[in-house]
């Protein structure tokens, strides 16, 4: 029995196939693994900045009024103690204890510690998402998935506490910490939290509106808007979305998040550097009754509509930009998300 060349040709392939794709997983193994290690220690050192910020807390509490006192303690003590599922939820509760504070009351060295301490878990949290972001960029890649190379190490997950603004700190020595410092010039940063509402056509409300500066350009996106200060994205979510569609729905109904966006653009005359994080949620169409939108609100938005995937396509082409720009092509993405069981993963979206 003699071989022909092609088939040893063919068998060199395989061999040469299986060997590559051997080499490619051992590299991607080792640096998912690498990613790992990177993610917890970023955890390791956020959940060290969030330590001190809670003995700050604690010192605060030992300066104010009994009913502030009582209640920054117990919230502190509570972060301290949650689980990392509720972590995130106990600390924008510290956040929010800490805005009834007045700093004019404090003495200067506990206004200069928590401005530290606030700055800290502010570069903690931005290098720990930065961490998860990298990670799960490699490990949410469809051939990763199938041949198992991230083990059976859990994903890892955003860390999305609010970012206080604290106020300028003069005392000699002090951090000033804020968390509208420019990445742009004269950019002004916003955390904002958006909702991908679907109904059972898998269609997605979106709202009409268009600059004050720019009226003849209107444009279309999603429900949504700025994180307030002591406020969690998912509670930002669902207030934006009771303003300006009348709908109320609770915070853990919501799916999410599964985009975030980042994005400079110019809004009523403001330099903006946005990130905006999306959620999504399953829904009965239904006809918005705005209740409680503000005066720029009532002058911008200009109406609403329940739109497929063709819908979107067909509001580009007439000069209409909807926002996410990709929301049109990944519509079917944001459906499972709102509709299914599987693990949410986040992703960038432009």
């Amino acid at each position: 029995m003699t071989i022909s060349a092609l088939t040893i040709l063919v068998v060199a392939l395989v061999v040469a196939a299986v060997v590559v794709l051997a080499l490619w997983a051992y590299g991607t193994a080792n640096r998912l693994d690498r990613l790992h290690v990177r993610s917890d220690l970023a955890w390791q050192a956020l959940d060290a900045a969030l330590g001190r910020r809670a003995v700050v807390v604690r010192a605060i509490a030992a300066d104010s009024e009994p009913g502030l006192r009582r209640r920054l303690v117990t919230l502190a003590d509570r972060a301290e103690r949650a689980d990392r599922v509720h972590r995130e939820s106990a600390e924008n509760d510290v956040s929010r204890a800490l805005t009834a504070v007045d700093g004019d009351l404090l003495r200067p060295q506990l206004v200069a510690e928590l401005a530290d301490a606030e700055a800290r878990v502010l570069i903690a949290r931005r290098f720990h998402n930065d961490a998860v972001r990298d990670t799960l960029a490699l490990r949410t890649r469809r051939l990763v998935g199938w041949l198992h190379l991230g083990g059976t190490a859990p994903l890892p997950t955003y860390f999305e506490i609010a970012e206080r603004t604290v106020p300028p700190v003069t005392t000699p020595g002090a951090t000033q910490a804020t968390s509208q410092a420019p990445v742009a010039p004269h950019a002004v940063k916003r955390l904002s939290a958006r909702l991908m509402l679907i109904d059972p056509e898998g269609r997605v409300l979106l709202l009409r509106g268009a600059d004050r500066a720019t009226p003849t350009n209107p444009f279309w996106f999603t429900v949504g808007g700025g994180v307030e200060p002591g406020e969690s994205l998912r509670e930002t979510a669902v207030r934006e979305l009771a303003e300006e569609t009348g709908k109320v729905v609770a915070a853990e109904e919501l799916r999410g998040p599964v985009w975030r966006r980042t994005a400079t653009f110019t809004w009523n005359g403001e330099l903006l550097d946005s990130e905006e994080m999306f959620f999504t949620l399953a829904t009965d169409g239904f006809d918005p009754h705005p209740a409680g939108l503000t005066d720029l609100e009532r002058d911008v938005l200009s109406g609403h509509r329940w739109c497929t995937a063709e819908d979107i396509a067909q509001l580009d082409a007439a000069g209409e930009t909807v926002y996410p720009r990709e929301l049109g092509t990944r519509l079917d993405e944001v459906r499972v998300a709102a509709t299914g069981d599987a693990e949410i993963v986040l992703r960038p979206v432009s």
